[in-house]
């Protein structure tokens, strides 16, 4: 076990660090670099570290109690301080900094630009000079697809070494000779010259100078039918055809000659998912996608700085020694455009380091509209995707569940694991519509058929609603119905909790053994009162607090500290989420509906059951205002003049409500903390 260093121990005097830019590194008491940073003014930067260690976020507060001696060194700008950095980064391998690591080697094709005779293949692995790549490819046949594709209009050599050199020396080419798709420099039958230009011409065709081949073909082409050599012409016809089938596997999602990369980042407290589609020549020629633990309480924006840097800087780490033009090589992997979700405060040093390693100006932006726009929500939706694919794969591991019920017994004190996990979330736009939704995990897995929402009763005064008063409220009503399934009417009866129907237990007859509440400790603390108020003592409460993801027990002064990469606290971040997504699916439909009624009220010939069919049948105000009037005149139970009445009365309603005011339907959900 590691000792826990106290950071007072080994801060240095304020006046002694420098206010230049710079690269610091803190070492543990072995010597071992355990961080990496940098910073635009050193003194600003450490001295924030030797803050109050209850103010500082649980990644950095392991960090510097973990850590015995911070050393810094002084550079002459910021792009200096962000490449050394990256080099120590790589260097030290800190195990305090973020790793932007692939969940898995992408492929990509190479091209071996520094051979006599060029090859191309499939290749994993480092970049290296004198090599052109293309991709990545999330599968290895996609490549061998492009490749069989494209070697019929250039057939390029894609034979290994040894395979070569065998066939030089028997003087014979290999079958790909044979069928033409190879154009068998190995016997001469073209010279390197010829052979170059050949792959050369493959490689202008996936850099995205696709049309202009496509069009010197077909002129070719429609040349040869001319004179009437209709061979050559079906050669190039087919030709073309090959060409169309290799560009149709490549999406055309922007314009003709974008290079750029799309990044998006999408995280909760505990884990960031980020997904890169890289668009060479408008397509989208690979994707790649990382979920790594959230290292500090730090904006997207820093996100963003910190993954640039890594990335870019692993591309371009060249290790062979064949010399050619360096920036070439450099820019297959850098591209002109870096497309991200929110800019960094070190924007401007981003891009000068970026131009630096492509040798051309290299700009990171922010799309606002258009199809890069586009492109970049389909990108976010990714990164959304992979992180709820994620979880879903952690969740659904026995391991992690039983590492995560025995290691929340140990940190809460509980008796036993807990089985059972009920939750409760409040959700309200302002104070109107307030709503709670309880859902229940049990054995680490949501139960959906035992998932309840309530309507708070609770009258918040002047418009605003009271989140503890409301989360007593549904402590009360959730126990009092298990007092009441729990007991037996009389002294005769069979016990309330088996339901006669089936033989079985109900589904609220048996408490859980955890209660999580949705926030702090005045949520958590209003849940226990009710519980002691009723006389339940078998049941144990926490709340979860959202901002540092801090576990609040009633009657303790301060929060417990889950570790951020524990199993414990992602399964309690799973069962607060599903909680809040299920409150506010509930808030939402209500809302909807009371709006409909509300407009609705008073239309002649509409009483409430053909309200509620309107409801049902259009899912919103805003659906239902779109109708034509025979879509309205369709609904069971509305006839063609109620539908005229109902379009009468929304049509009133529309004008009364200016489109400069924020209608309820555009109010953003809120939940209590």
């Amino acid at each position: 076990m590691e000792s826990v260093a106290d950071p007072t121990t080994y801060r240095p005097a304020a006046g002694t660090i420098p206010t230049e830019p710079g690269v610091y590194k803190f070492r543990d008491q072995y010597g071992r670099v355990i961080y990496v940073g940098k910073a635009k003014n050193l003194r600003s930067r450490l001295t924030s570290y030797f803050a109050d260690l209850a103010s500082l976020h649980p990644r950095t507060r392991q960090m510097v109690t973990t850590a015995a001696s911070v050393e810094w060194t002084v550079v002459g700008t910021e792009v200096e301080a962000l490449q050394l950095e990256y080099n120590w980064i790589k260097e030290f391998d800190p195990r305090f900094n973020v790793r932007y690591r692939d969940d898995k080697t992408y492929p990509v094709l190479a091209v071996t630009l520094n051979e006599e005779y060029p090859r191309l293949f499939v290749y994993r692995g480092p970049r290296r000079r004198g090599v052109r790549y293309f991709g990545p490819y999330s599968h290895a046949w996609a490549i061998r697809e492009t490749v069989d594709l494209l070697t019929r209009v250039f057939p390029a050599r894609t034979c290994s070494t040894g395979v070569f050199k065998r066939h030089r020396q028997i003087d014979r080419p290999c079958l790909l000779g044979y069928i033409d798709k190879c154009s068998a420099p190995c016997v001469g039958r073209v010279s390197a010259e010829r052979h170059r230009e050949i792959v050369e011409d493959f490689c202008d065709f996936l850099a995205g100078r696709t049309d202009q081949m496509i069009r010197r073909l077909e002129r070719e082409m429609s040349e040869a039918a001319t004179e009437l050599d209709f061979e050559r012409a079906a050669r190039l016809r087919d030709d073309v055809s090959a060409m169309r089938r290799a560009m149709e596997k490549q999406a055309v999602v922007l314009g003709d000659g974008t290079d750029a990369d799309v990044v998006a980042m999408v995280g909760d407290e505990l884990e960031v998912s980020v997904q890169v589609f890289h668009v060479r020549g408008g397509r989208v020629r690979g994707q790649r996608g990382w979920v790594v633990e959230r290292s500090d309480d730090t904006s997207t924006g820093e996100q963003v700085a910190q993954f640039v840097t890594q990335f870019y800087g692993a591309e371009v780490d060249l290790d062979a020694t064949v010399e050619i033009d360096e920036h070439r090589a450099r820019g297959e992997s850098i591209p002109r455009e870096v497309l991200v979700g929110e800019l960094p405060d070190d924007q401007d040093d981003l891009q000068s380091w970026l131009s630096d390693l492509r040798g051309s100006r290299v700009v990171l932006r922010v799309p606002q509209r258009g199809d890069k726009k586009a492109l970049f929500d389909t990108v976010a939706r990714n990164a959304s995707e992979a992180l709820a694919q994620h979880k879903l794969r952690r969740a659904g591991d026995l391991t992690s569940r039983s590492a995560a019920l025995t290691e929340l017994q140990d940190s809460l004190g509980l008796d036993q694991a807990p089985l059972r996990i009920e939750c409760i979330d409040i959700s309200h736009v302002q104070g109107t519509d307030v709503v709670a939704s309880l859902v229940v995990f049990e054995d680490g897995l949501p139960r959906k058929s035992d998932y309840r929402h309530y309507s708070i009763r609770y009258a918040a005064g002047e418009g605003r609603s009271d989140d503890v008063a409301s989360i007593a409220e549904v402590t009360r009503r959730r126990f009092l119905r298990h007092r009441a399934d729990h007991e037996p009417a009389s002294a005769t009866d069979r016990p309330a909790a088996i339901d006669p129907t089936t033989g079985r237990p109900r589904k609220f007859a048996y408490p859980p053994n955890l209660f999580v509440v949705d926030g702090g400790a005045p949520q958590a603390h209003a849940a226990a009162a009710v519980l002691d108020e009723l006389g339940i003592t078998d049941v144990a409460v926490i709340g979860l607090a959202k901002r540092l993801e801090e576990v609040w027990i009633p009657g303790d002064d301060d929060p417990v500290i889950l570790p951020r990469t524990s199993e414990a606290l992602f399964l309690l971040q799973r069962v607060r989420d599903e909680a809040h997504r299920f409150a506010i699916t509930f808030h939402r439909s209500k809302r909807s509906k009371r709006m409909t009624e509300s407009v609705l009220d008073g239309v002649p010939g509409l009483g409430r059951t053909r309200r509620t069919a309107l409801v049902t049948h259009f899912g919103s105000v805003a659906r239902l205002r779109e109708a034509t009037l025979e879509d309205i005149a369709e609904v069971p139970g509305i006839g063609t003049a109620t539908a005229r009445a109902v379009r009468a009365a929304l049509s009133e309603d529309s004008a009364r409500t200016p489109e400069s005011v924020v209608t309820p339907d555009r109010v953003e959900e809120t939940t209590g903390d």
